[in-house]
């Protein structure tokens, strides 16, 4: 006998409904506690025990990550991956809404790891650490995560419905400058200012940004600026990130960049040190199969899709563009924030806390849920 995908899909809805005060309440737990890259420590734990509650084997510290895990249900059939983000951001917590994400995909993973034997699927629940910047899915790739699998999807807030997030590839540059400390008054030219050679690379970027195609970014911080006024700066650090529409245009980007910032470093007279972080991140590709089906599914959950050329595109970037060139997979946006309030704001992340983030929990794990049975029943 075929299942009845309708049935199945109200029936892992009702999961959803059950579970719904333990979602919303990992939700708000993983708010109140933010986590950033790689020590989302609570976030792990939390996510862990709750899975183990509902009967799943865990692995906690899956993939030499200790704060990454995974979880599995289905014994054949197509395998799906539900993922789940936790870090937060420096300063301003969980205004990427990733508590929304970690819940959403923890529903998600129940609902379908309910119905896995009796509908012929298979399940993988992954924690994955550190997407502001570190990279952890890609990590987790490399160590086997995605093996074997047929398709991955998650739901990522902002502030309207839309089918994807409009994506840049990425890649973090640090730089340290070495210059000469010397008395700023009694004798500066004995000095070598560092920050000199920072602030003159930065310069340089700022006439490069005039120069560059409308869908690229770069944009950086000093971390490290001096001791105090009357020391000439011995040392400076600056960080980038450097976008671009596609990885190859990044490459040809950086190169630019680097120019830039050597220029600055060689006038002021001081040595520079880069350091490309591992790993960079690739643009996403969505697979118009999978996202066809989950706009559908959503929609039937009443949560229509915005028009971006409307409302506006959410640009951004993700270490789930990288898994998307290795497999089919999407990266939907839900609204939890008014239109207009930016992910990334201390605004966006009350609102991740809030009555619309607690409705994204259960929207979006409804719908992953039913993309993931639709999957099973008819595969990709």
């Amino acid at each position: 006998m075929i299942p009845d995908g309708a049935q199945s899909k109200q029936r892992a809805a009702e999961v959803v409904d059950g579970i719904a005060d333990t979602l919303i309440d990992v939700s708000h737990r993983i708010w109140e506690q933010p986590e950033l890259a790689f020590q989302e420590r609570h976030a792990h734990n939390l996510l862990c025990a709750t899975l183990t509650e509902f009967g799943l084997d865990v692995q906690p510290h899956a993939y030499g990550l200790e704060t990454a895990f995974e979880a599995q249900a289905g014994t054949e059939g197509p395998e799906i991956a539900v993922l789940c983000e936790y870090d937060a951001l420096p300063g301003i917590g969980h205004a990427c809404g990733h508590n929304v994400i970690a819940a959403a995909g923890l529903g998600a993973g129940l609902a379908a790891a309910s119905l896995a034997n009796e509908l012929g699927g298979r399940i993988r629940i992954l924690g994955t650490p550190a997407e502001e910047g570190g990279g952890g899915k890609v990590f987790m790739m490399r160590g086997g995560a995605f093996d074997g699998i047929d398709a991955a999807m998650m739901v990522h807030p902002a502030d309207h419905d839309l089918p994807t997030l409009t994506t840049l590839a990425v890649h973090t540059l640090h730089v340290e400058y070495a210059g000469v400390a010397s008395h700023a008054a009694a004798a500066p030219h004995l000095g070598r200012n560092a920050l000199d050679a920072a602030v003159l690379g930065y310069m340089n970027v700022a006439a490069l940004r005039q120069h560059i195609r409308s869908d690229e970014r770069i944009h950086g911080v000093f971390p490290e600026a001096g001791e105090q006024p009357n020391i000439v700066p011995r040392t400076a650090r600056a960080h980038w990130y450097v976008r671009a529409r596609t990885s190859d245009r990044l490459e040809e980007l950086k190169l630019r960049v680097v120019n830039c910032l050597e220029a600055g470093a060689l006038a002021a007279g001081c040595v520079m040190d880069l350091n490309w972080v591992d790993p960079a991140y690739s643009e996403m590709v969505d697979d118009d199969r999978l996202l066809d089906r989950y706009q559908k599914n959503a929609r039937s959950f009443d949560r229509p899709f915005a028009d971006p050329l409307v409302v506006g595109f959410v640009t951004g970037s993700t270490d789930m563009g990288n898994i998307s060139h290795v497999l089919p997979t999407i990266h939907p946006l839900i609204a939890v924030a008014p239109p207009g309030v930016s992910i990334h704001t201390p605004e966006f992340a009350s609102f991740a806390r809030g009555e619309p983030g607690d409705r994204a929990v259960l929207d979006g794990a409804k719908a992953l849920a039913a993309t993931v049975i639709d999957c099973w029943l008819e595969p990709l």
